[in-house]
């Protein structure tokens, strides 16, 4: 086994003893502001000022961890996310 297989498998078993894993979202050229905005709203239940700055820190640093949680709960969100067109994965 490498040493890249050995980090890996050790980051995979302190995510499942944890049980928490995030959805990130990844900047765009295609979306507005405004549609990011309205979908964290919607999607991840953020208020307006938390899903102004998630866009913004997508816009200049290229992404953003906005949910938190259980695998099971985020995964139908990253799903809704990805349905609106946005670009998202579940780390």
């Amino acid at each position: 086994m490498s040493t890249q297989e050995k980090v890996l498998e050790e980051l995979d078993i302190s995510e499942l003893i944890s049980g928490q894993s995030e959805i990130i979202l990844y900047n765009d050229d295609v979306n507005t502001f405004d549609h990011v905005i309205d979908t964290l709203i919607e999607v991840c239940d953020h208020t307006n000022e938390q899903a102004e700055q998630c866009a913004m820190l997508v816009h200049y640093t290229g992404k953003c961890t906005v949910k938190t949680g259980e695998y099971e709960k985020l995964k139908p969100m990253c799903s809704k996310l990805l349905d609106r067109g946005l670009s998202a994965e579940i780390m």
